[in-house]
């Protein structure tokens, strides 16, 4: 993370740290830095696009935000991606998850249930998504679509849809929503969205809805309670009710895998089953669900 003028920080995975052997830049350099990084990207970054997300060949993700939305310089934050694919057995020797737990999840990904990865930021949400997809078998097609793409799987056929950001004159956008309409008619086995942070929330419900089994995303919460009003808040912004919202999501979705970062420490805070209660969305945790009848 390059604060501006104020330094360098690295968080290695207990929080982060100041540099002390970087260099200071003054904000004329910082900047410089910024575009260069973001043009090698294939994007560009100006007073008329002041913040940009990118993707670097490599995988590495590159962040950067210039005044005067950064109000103290400029501000780029990079995330290195890991030297290998992440892997279940990998991550449970993290400690992310326990053994009953990912015997759990490989069970729900050869069985093709549909699945919702959430969690704040930096909670491991990609990791465990990449790692749950390297589980499928050999013989599917999986297709993701990411506004940025990140995901690095482990698999023989991963076809990677990445949106497209408008040029200098504003043309030339290609956005989620289209890529997830694009994606349905790709042949694809598993549909897997890498963010749902906007109206494509729609688009990714009606794929789970009509046949597309063992499709996953990831959503932005801060607990498995807040879930249901994350999803239709995005609802909403496609012009969703709640009711059309929760009845969607409780036919789709099929497990709710929710992710904490504590003390520098990712892992798996609950799994939750969506269900209808009262007319409204609700995502309780597994073990509380009740038998039927």
């Amino acid at each position: 993370m390059v604060n501006g003028a104020a330094g360098l920080w690295i968080d290695r995975g207990s929080g982060p740290s100041r540099a002390a052997d970087w260099a200071i830049l003054e904000e004329p350099a910082v900047r410089a830095l910024a575009v260069r990084i973001v043009a090698a990207g294939g994007r560009h970054i100006d007073e008329a696009t002041p913040t940009v997300d990118v993707r670097l060949p490599g995988g590495m993700r590159v962040h950067a935000v210039i005044p005067p939305i950064a109000v103290a310089g400029t501000h780029i934050s990079v995330r290195l991606p890991g030297r290998l694919p992440w892997r279940l057995a990998t991550l449970a020797r993290s400690g992310m998850l326990t053994d009953p737990e990912r015997i759990r999840l490989t069970m729900a990904v050869a069985e093709r249930r549909n699945l919702l990865i959430t969690g704040a930021a930096g909670s491991g949400k990609t990791s465990l998504l990449a790692a749950l997809l390297a589980e499928a078998t050999s013989s599917e097609r999986i297709l993701t679509i990411e506004d940025v793409a990140e995901l690095r799987i482990e698999h023989p056929h991963v076809v990677a849809l990445e949106a497209r950001q408008a040029n200098i004159e504003g043309a030339g956008a290609i956005g989620v929503e289209r890529l997830l309409r694009e994606a349905l008619r790709m042949r694809p086995d598993r549909i897997v969205l890498g963010e749902c942070r906007g109206a494509e929330v729609r688009e990714l419900l009606t794929a789970l809805n009509t046949g597309h089994d063992g499709g996953a995303g990831t959503l932005h919460a801060n607990s498995l309670a807040d879930v249901p009003s994350r999803l239709e808040s995005l609802g909403a912004l496609a012009g969703m009710s709640s009711e059309a919202v929760g009845r969607q999501v409780a036919s789709a979705i099929d497990l709710v895998v929710h992710l904490e970062r504590a003390s520098g420490r990712r892992r798996i805070a609950a799994i939750g089953v969506p269900r209808i209660a009262d007319g409204r969305l609700e995502v309780v945790p597994e073990a509380t669900q009740e038998a039927p009848g």
